[in-house]
């Protein structure tokens, strides 16, 4: 994995289809002046580049501005206060654009030339992936004509309400791609190795989080009852222990870039997780401890004395970002849940809904996600809910509401519990803010939270298609309105 790591980025640094410094430092860069790659190595760069993309600002703001973590200090301490400009926002929109996509196109037509259908199916739900995220982060974006500099070099931004169709339609086509069964891929593929039931899982997944972004609920629970299976057919970054190599980028940001910017204190998160907090969520079927030492340090390496993410990475704790612990993309926990919020929205059923809630409680109560290592018997517990649990007085439910709303409550948090670190959490938070139940975050500073990411200031500077008055930083995106 190493190996791959190196050689591919070097070789697409050397073409200059992708621009992420910080990736690649101390990397042979031009060994032997590449002027173009087979179709696997520009595929297997789609992949890293999506990799670095979704655990950039993608993560790490929506860590401070989702209350999973507080930014304390350089960087971070201002953009927690909301203090950002478009110029921070230039490499991770190059990363999207310049790394994820455009890579994807040249993957995609390199593979179609040779008649590998599975490539390019693999290929266009990766794109996806990388445009559904720069889409739910900054709105209306470029799609149709981006990466294809040549035949477009002013790329036009398109609206949401017709972007989200056209992701919509490229997954199809994907899946399209897999069930031809036509090409060959194997271990060019660093996530899943060429696994074409796992793909089309993903891709379904992939499905339903665009129908929930848009509130197509219905559409959402049917395309999650194909969608990933199991745990381990969910769709992760795997990273190992080489520093500038291959290690998990927030390990690398959280102990080394800016070691102690971010801390768990003063976090929403770490208050409903953690069993001495007033604010702890567990109750009689439920215990949070393993999940709260997972996620979080209570006695910080890089903070000492605070609360910090948990980077540990030893054989007797490994934490959520830990060294070499893989990243979460589109995972079991993301659908089942999925299914859970669609089928109670979609008036499928309470009864329904809870199942597939209790579900994921069986799922959690086996050890779920968690790393071996916070396994221990009695810090963690899942039982089945009942009705009466969320009826009026219940244990889920003891300001009175509605037994529905109870349940869809249970269902949001829990899926803010498990979206930690990725940026669908705040995803959630944004298209659930005006709703009666949901996560309820209070700025950090000021009285207004956070909508979008604002557009890069490269972009805005050299494309004249880009907005001429664009949209600031606490407008929310036309989805979440």
């Amino acid at each position: 994995m190493k190996r791959i790591y190196k050689s591919v980025f070097a070789l697409l640094v050397s073409l200059g289809f992708i621009s992420c410094e910080g990736i690649v430092d101390d990397l042979n860069k031009d060994p032997n002046n590449a002027t173009d790659a087979p179709a696997r190595y520009v595929f297997a760069g789609t992949e890293i580049a999506n990799m670095a993309a979704q655990e950039g600002l993608a993560s790490r703001l929506a860590i401070v501005w989702t209350g999973y973590g507080k930014g304390t200090f350089q960087q971070l301490g201002t953009w927690y206060l909301y203090q950002i400009t478009a110029s921070n926002f230039d490499d991770d929109w190059n990363l999207f654009f310049a790394g994820v996509n455009k890579n994807a196109l040249i993957a995609i037509e390199k593979a179609e030339a040779i008649g590998n259908r599975k490539m390019a199916g693999i290929t266009k739900i990766i794109q996806v992936n990388g445009m559904a995220t720069a889409t739910e982060l900054w709105g209306d974006i470029p799609y149709t004509e981006a990466g294809k500099t040549a035949e477009f070099p002013n790329p036009k931004f398109e609206t949401q309400a017709e972007l989200y169709p056209k992701l919509l339609a490229r997954l199809d086509e994907a899946i399209a791609d897999l069930e031809s069964g036509i090409g060959i891929v194997t271990t060019e593929d660093i996530y899943l190795g060429g696994d074409a039931t796992k793909w089309k899982q993903v891709a379904y997944t992939l499905k339903a989080r665009l129908l929930t972004d848009t509130k197509q609920y219905d559409a959402a629970l049917t395309a999650s009852t194909t969608g990933v299976s199991a745990f381990a057919n969910s769709l992760y970054s795997i990273h190992g222990t080489t520093a500038s190599v291959n290690e998990n980028a927030n390990y690398s940001f959280l102990t080394n870039i800016r070691a102690g910017s971010i801390t768990g204190e003063d976090s929403y998160l770490a208050f409903i997780l953690n069993p001495t907090n007033a604010k702890y969520r567990g109750n009689a079927k439920t215990i949070e401890t393993a999940r709260f030492k997972f996620y979080y340090l209570e006695n910080g390496v890089n903070a000492p004395g605070v609360i910090e993410p948990n980077t540990s990475t030893t054989t007797t704790a490994r934490g959520f970002f830990a060294r070499d612990a893989s990243f979460p993309l589109v995972t079991y926990q993301e659908n089942v849940l999925t299914m859970a919020e669609a089928a109670l929205r979609s008036g499928k059923g309470f009864d329904v809904a809870l199942g597939y809630l209790n579900n994921y409680r069986a799922f959690l109560n086996g050890g779920g996600y968690l790393h071996a290592t916070y396994k221990v018997a009695g810090n963690y517990k899942y039982e089945a809910y009942v009705a009466a649990d969320f009826a009026s007085g219940g244990m889920e439910n003891k300001d009175g509401i509605t037994a529905d709303q109870a349940l869809l409550r249970e269902i949001l948090e829990e899926r803010y519990v498990t979206f930690y670190g990725q940026h669908i959490g705040w995803d959630d938070e944004r298209r659930t803010r005006s709703e009666a139940v949901g996560i309820k975050i209070t700025p950090s500073n000021g009285t207004k939270l956070p909508g979008r990411f604002i557009y890069s200031q490269n972009e805005l500077n050299s494309n004249t298609s880009s907005p001429a008055v664009a949209p600031g930083l606490f407008e929310l995106t036309p989805i979440y309105k």
